[in-house]
């Protein structure tokens, strides 16, 4: 038996599940400025995968990377969450998004 496809899988379902709530807690610290750490990290992961002789975790680091990558659309898209209300806004940066309320409006 070859358990490859499901260790790649159970890795990827808890990368994912990881990077969501790190990508709201970026958000609500520090805002959609902070989209270059992601870039950063996806870009360790990816130069990473790459001299990993292991072809699983080879695997398993890109599907980090890519993560990481998504990340970054995924913390543009969560402050738009936070503007329409989904989401709880940072008290500390309330001034930034009713400016960006007013933009919208």
């Amino acid at each position: 038996m070859n358990f490859s496809g499901i260790l790649v899988g159970i890795s990827v379902f808890l990368i994912i599940g990881i990077c969501h709530p790190i990508v709201i807690k970026m958000e609500y610290y520090w805002g959609k400025k902070s989209w270059w750490v992601l870039a950063l990290a996806g870009a360790i992961f990816s130069a990473g995968s790459l001299f990993v002789e292991g072809i699983v975790l080879s695997t398993i680091i890109g599907a980090a990377a890519f993560s990481c990558f998504w990340g970054i659309h995924e913390i543009l898209a969560q402050e738009m969450r936070v503007l329409r209300g989904w989401f709880p806004e940072n008290p500390a940066r309330h001034a930034y998004y009713e400016q960006l309320r007013e933009k919208i409006r």
